[in-house]
């Protein structure tokens, strides 16, 4: 049973940055895709970003809002994933979830295992 635990959420001002972590256990492989997802209240989780190893590189996807402002990363190695969040604005506030599949995906229903989400409020 693959599990999910992440770290670095918090409270930070409008323009600050934030460093998500992501530890994975378990039988966790290199090919899995591994993804960020976000959830604020009254609204749908939707991605954020996730990478995945192709053979020869990593692909990553970022939801157009985030581009060019939060990065992800991967450790194999350490079985870990990592959201760098930089310029934050308040609507970037919500639950931010780690994910784990086989598949590449945008949607929930791609990954099969999920952390229990860290907050991240940005005040204006």
């Amino acid at each position: 049973q693959v599990q999910l635990e992440e770290s670095g959420g918090g409270l930070v001002q409008a323009g600050g940055s934030l460093r998500l972590s992501c530890a994975a256990s378990g039988p966790t492989t290199r090919s899995y895709a591994m993804g960020w997802f976000r959830q604020a209240p009254g609204e749908e989780r939707v991605i954020v970003a996730t990478i995945k190893w192709t053979g020869t590189t990593y692909y990553r996807y970022y939801r157009d809002s985030v581009k060019g402002r939060f990065t992800i990363s991967r450790d194999n190695a350490l079985n870990t994933v990592a959201l760098q969040m930089n310029s934050l604005k308040p609507e970037d506030t919500a639950t931010y979830y780690c994910a784990a599949g086989n598949r590449l995906g945008t949607r929930t229903s791609d990954y099969d295992h999920w952390g229990q989400g860290t907050q991240v409020t940005v005040s204006s």
